[in-house]
């Protein structure tokens, strides 16, 4: 089982294992009536450990939105490498794209498409194109949630064998309690299902906002294979996280 617990600070992010992932949740709440037209964030972290033990950690994550019509726009990138003794211990790349629909009031329809690419998982890498729609069934000022389902399609590249392409159906939620001006308590959670395997992952967070730009976030992050390939060397990855997050 992967545990990363390792303390950075480098640029505008203090970071121990960020959650390579960022949000699970695909969709982001519907814009409001003053939403900006073009916003993002950025992260990025790094250590350097010498003496008895040489290690390094590179952490990065951005993401930026852009609102057209009814139509939101989302585009991310992580990376993670992790070293200890010149042995890589985590590899890690994401770049998704996503695209939501707002229909009537609470309804809107989705999609997206990711590319991922982990070392350590039993894949070179994977693509994942997902479609649907969503609800949001909570949406007042201390609580809200949200739900969203469809179909996909998934396109496995496994390491040292023959490349599988599966159907899945994807599912999510996400909760957010906010029990203060400044600060929310998240959970989201996500299922990826196909005839070979299930993947869940799980992003419970606590924010706290210092400014208009700057807040400070607590995150746990767990991903689950039911059935991940022979060469991989876990089922479930565990990531904890402090961050500190700039947006625009």
């Amino acid at each position: 089982m992967l545990r990363v617990m390792t303390w950075s600070v480098a640029g505008l992010t203090l970071l121990p294992g960020a959650a390579l992932a960022g949000s699970i949740f695909y969709a982001p709440p519907p814009p409001g009536e003053d939403a900006p037209a073009f916003s993002g964030e950025a992260e990025l972290g790094y250590t350097h450990l010498s003496g008895n033990t040489d290690s390094q950690t590179l952490i990065g994550k951005s993401r930026l939105s852009w609102l057209s019509g009814n139509w939101t726009h989302t585009l991310r990138g992580e990376v993670r490498n992790v070293t200890r003794d010149d042995e890589t211990s985590a590899e890690q790349y994401l770049l998704s794209l996503r695209e939501r629909y707002d229909l009537h009031e609470r309804h809107y329809l989705f999609g997206f498409g990711r590319w991922e690419k982990d070392r350590f998982s039993g894949y070179d890498q994977q693509l994942t194109a997902i479609g649907g729609y969503g609800r949001h069934v909570l949406d007042g000022e201390r609580h809200r949630l949200s739900l969203e389902a469809g179909p996909g399609f998934r396109h496995d590249h496994v390491r040292d064998d023959e490349d599988e392409q599966l159907g899945l159906l994807y599912s999510a939620l996400d909760y957010q309690w906010t029990f203060s001006d400044t600060s929310h308590l998240r959970q989201e959670l996500s299922m990826e299902a196909t005839d070979e395997n299930t993947t869940t992952r799980s992003v419970s967070s606590l924010t706290a906002r210092l400014n208009s730009r700057l807040a400070l976030r607590l995150s746990h992050e767990a991903k689950h294979n039911s059935r991940p390939p022979e060469t991989a060397t876990t089922h479930t990855d565990h990531t904890t996280s402090v961050t500190l997050l700039y947006t625009w």
